[in-house]
């Protein structure tokens, strides 16, 4: 299995992050969350020759979404985003879906919390966890659709991938652009409460 390669964008005012994720081989790709600056990826797209054939959208928030239009005007593109979120995608998603791209392949996690679908997407020992893990951070639980039982239980399930895993977050809140599990396991307060109470306090207190 080739390893994807991953290219992150400043995507929007409000400190979104987009990504263009791309098999060397095949130059078979598909862009991440456009979030309101989708012409970025698409012009590194274009100048990497690279065929788009997926648009994935972590969760549903319009931030994160808002490029979707453009992106989907280019010929042979699908919408991959799981049905709670955007039920009209052309390719549902839920825990487990495998997408292939090129000679590589994207595991799908669903990490419910920041919202009812939220998606993680696990390539090779990287993810791109849009509002479920930030850097240094984690997603809001006091928004409509938001549980933040279900948001502590998503973090405790990647806080136990392999400390090596890269996190290319949703957001750039945090001091770097991005981090490590194991570097999150050391410096995110969120991901390091030790148990749901102690969680519950700090998210919505």
């Amino acid at each position: 299995m080739v390893s994807l390669k991953i290219i992150q964008f400043d995507a929007s005012e409000m400190d979104n992050y987009s990504y263009l994720v791309y098999c060397p081989k095949t130059l078979e790709g598909a862009i991440v969350d456009p979030s309101m600056h989708p012409e970025r990826p698409l012009k590194e797209a274009d100048a990497r020759d690279i065929s788009l054939k997926l648009l994935l959208n972590t969760h549903g928030h319009q931030d994160h979404i808002a490029g979707n239009p453009e992106i989907l005007a280019r010929p042979g593109v699908q919408l991959a985003a799981h049905p709670a979120e955007l039920p009209q995608a052309d390719i549902p998603l839920q825990e487990g879906s495998k997408i292939r791209l090129g000679e590589g392949e994207i595991e799908v996690l669903h990490t419910p919390g920041h919202t009812p679908g939220s998606l993680v997407f696990k390539t090779g020992s990287a993810i791109i966890s849009g509002d479920t893990l930030f850097v240094s951070r984690c997603g809001r639980a006091d928004l409509p659709g938001s549980d933040v039982e279900q948001l502590y239980d998503s973090l405790l399930r990647l806080k136990k991938l392999p400390p090596e895993t890269k996190v290319y977050p949703g957001h750039n809140y945090g001091p770097t652009p991005t981090s490590t599990i194991g570097w999150e396991l050391e410096n995110n307060e969120f991901i390091r409460c030790p148990d749901l109470p102690s969680f519950i306090k700090l998210r919505l207190g």
